[in-house]
């Protein structure tokens, strides 16, 4: 499938319905997906606390491709492409780490924590290090949450940064810590894992365990239509300074919004995970902040903990879904909060819906699959998420055919 047929392929949906099959399913999608969606966007990296003090990194990827993220001698969070400037070995293993500088394991070149290169042994005089730091990536760091995009081009952050920060700064993440980490690994493609993960349309019959705390029949994005109970909660989150919004772009939305009522977390009971709050407003009841990016990711934050999902292709049918509990700094384990317990509801959450995407890709593999409409009351996450897919991929597309002009088509580079 080239870069025209996959053109052609986005112009054929049909408005408010699911994607034709090939953009599912065909071998090209991998590498398309990844150059037009997650090679241009801003992608949720980790947090602060991860990387505390000078010289601690993370290594994440971003599909195949492996990026370092480091706090500098001058506490700096700066990110680069973990490729050595040599023969580009992997500087550093994923995970995380610490270190007073970066050092190829495989000739053991030398960098500095700002990516500077130190030294190089054997290599001729008139050989300048400055010449060869390691690769920058674009980095943005907001109130504990650390951003990155590969693109030299990237979306601005600006709107963003000034709409959202007023609603997670109470959540004070640069005093986190992360409780608790997750992975799975889902047999479908990428895009049928966040569809699923961007609608609560299944919710009811699917996540009884959530189901118990979460809002789960409310429409629309989270639209009580004038209801008294949450009239009354967004007078209670005015007086304790919380804003709500919504507030978002078309890559991104946040809101804060009640729980059931009776509930403070979202956990099997509905009380607090953990005894040491984050939010100190509202007496530990502010219902969840919601903040969701396109391609790949969401959070909830209560008042006692933060709930991270995020979704990585790692082939055509195959996902890698990362999931992080963050609690206060301060919380010890088995004293303010159970490192086991604390992963209730999601855990089972995500469980269930690893099945129900595996199971939506096995039927969208069937030749009988006909793209279906979305709800237009239950599933407005999931349709805003795929117009911008198709924008975004069919914008890519015009920029590759206007690149190869000659008909390769070939994929370039995001």
């Amino acid at each position: 499938m080239d870069i025209a047929s996959i053109k052609a392929a986005i112009d054929s949906r049909r408005p408010g319905h699911s994607l034709p099959q090939a953009l599912y399913n065909d071998p090209a999608m991998f590498e398309f997906d990844l150059h037009a969606a997650y090679g241009r966007s801003w992608l949720m990296a980790g947090f602060t606390c991860e990387v505390p003090e000078p010289g601690n990194y993370a290594s994440i990827r971003i599909g195949p491709w492996p990026v370092l993220i480091v706090r500098g001698r001058d506490r700096q969070i700066r990110a680069f492409h973990n490729s050595c400037r040599h023969r580009g070995a992997v500087l550093c293993k994923e995970g995380l780490g610490k270190s007073p500088r970066i050092v190829c394991p495989y000739h053991k070149w030398t960098y500095a924590l700002d990516g500077a290169l130190m030294s190089a042994a054997r290599m001729p005089d008139d050989f300048d290090t400055s010449d060869h730091g390691l690769k920058p990536v674009r980095i943005e760091v907001m109130a504990g949450v650390i951003y990155i995009c590969l693109s030299d081009n990237p979306p601005s952050f600006d709107k963003f940064r000034a709409d959202f920060e007023p609603l997670i700064a109470p959540h004070d993440l640069e005093n986190a810590k992360v409780a608790r980490v997750e992975t799975l690994v889902e047999k479908a493609n990428w895009k049928l894992v966040l569809e699923n993960g961007r609608e609560c349309y299944h919710c009811q019959a699917s996540h009884p365990e959530l189901a118990r705390s979460f809002p789960v029949s409310s429409t629309a994005y989270f639209d009580y239509h004038g209801a008294e109970f949450a009239a009354i909660y967004e007078a209670r989150m005015a007086e304790a300074g919380l804003p709500c919004g919504p507030v978002g772009e078309d890559w991104w939305q946040a809101i804060r919004f009640p729980l059931n009522p009776g509930m403070k977390s979202m956990t099997l009971d509905g009380n607090l995970a953990c005894k040491k709050l984050m939010v100190q407003a509202g007496d530990g009841d502010i219902g969840s902040l919601r903040w969701a990016l396109e391609p790949h990711a969401f959070a909830h934050a209560t008042a006692e903990q933060v709930f991270f999902f995020s979704a990585m292709p790692t082939s055509q049918h195959e996902t890698l879904v990362t999931a992080k509990w963050l609690v206060h700094k301060d919380a010890v384990a088995g004293v303010d909060y159970d490192a086991e317990g604390i992963a209730e509801p999601w855990h089972t959450t995500n469980l269930q819906d690893r099945d129900l995407a595996e199971n939506n890709q096995d039927g969208v593999n069937s030749p009988g699959y006909t793209p279906g409409p979305y709800s237009p009351e239950a599933e407005v996450l999931v349709l805003r998420f795929v117009d911008w897919y198709c924008n975004r991929a069919a914008a890519y597309c015009d920029e590759q055919l206007g690149l190869t002009a000659a008909g390769s088509g070939v994929l370039h580079d995001a």
